[in-house]
């Protein structure tokens, strides 16, 4: 199971927003790339960006910050936000972004989303954003008219190569993981998933674990809760390691792995 703490950058800082609100942000940082290297030396092994003014208008302004991560940090990254082009997409790959997250542009141009798909083969992914059961756009304020089970079938059509869902109602409400939602998702996706919103303690990780052992949950997101520190990223992946080398083969049988080996977490 794979932590990402989150980098949220608006008006060139280090924000979260409530349930994706532009008004509700608390700036965390004033400088994004300190922050993204601050969970990097904290143990993050892999980093989720998002460009929320690229979102909101639909065009990369916080891209030369997002090069100055990539430059500064050496685990992956993936970047969402802003993402409306072909143009865009490879000038993002390009300064070292490891995935792109596509939500709109999914959304709204499946035939440009395929395109992606197609030239970018494993590097793009999908971002369903739901509120009451319906996925949004346009940085969550656009309503789709769509539900994960309509969309999901033809984005994993198209090429998706991993999808991100977020419960807009609980996003920077550390208000807990919406469990029979991403479960769901997760039995049903062929690709790897990521939860979003709502994983505010420990204990939501625990929740979470089992499902990467049972379905294609591959890890999750979390902001706000790092953040103001009720989530603590070393603790929770030392956690995770503990319940992974229990998945391990033991080293100590011929060719004898251990009863909770059936699937190794990712």
């Amino acid at each position: 199971m794979i932590l990402y703490p989150a980098v949220d950058i608006q008006n060139g800082k280090a924000v979260r927003l409530k349930q994706g609100r532009a008004q509700e942000f608390t700036i965390f940082d004033q400088d994004p790339v300190h922050a993204a290297k601050l969970w990097e030396s904290r143990g993050a092994r892999r980093l989720h960006v998002v460009d929320l003014d690229g979102a909101f208008d639909g065009a990369a302004k916080n891209r030369p910050i997002v090069q100055r991560i990539c430059e500064s940090l050496d685990i992956p990254i993936q970047l969402g936000g802003g993402i409306r082009s072909e143009a865009v997409a490879a000038a993002y790959l390009e300064t070292g972004v490891s995935r792109l997250i596509i939500g709109t542009l999914a959304l709204e141009q499946p035939d440009l989303f395929a395109r992606l798909c197609e030239i970018f083969p494993g590097k793009v992914g999908v971002s369903l954003d739901a509120a009451g059961g319906r996925l949004k756009s346009r940085g969550w304020v656009a309503d789709t008219g769509l539900t994960v089970d309509e969309a999901l079938p033809r984005l994993l059509e198209a090429g998706a190569a991993f999808v991100i869902y977020t419960d807009i109602e609980r996003d920077g409400m550390q208000s807990g993981v919406n469990l029979k939602a991403l479960e769901h998702l997760a039995e049903i996706s062929s690709v790897p998933v990521i939860a979003a919103g709502g994983v505010a303690t420990l204990a939501d990780v625990q929740k979470l674990y089992p499902l990467t052992l049972s379905t294609r949950l591959e890890g999750a997101v979390s902001g706000r809760a790092l953040y103001e520190g009720t989530l603590n990223l070393e603790e929770a992946n030392a956690w995770i390691d503990a319940r992974s080398k229990k998945c391990l083969p033991d080293k100590e049988t011929t060719g004898q792995v251990s009863a909770e080996a059936d699937v190794v977490p990712v």
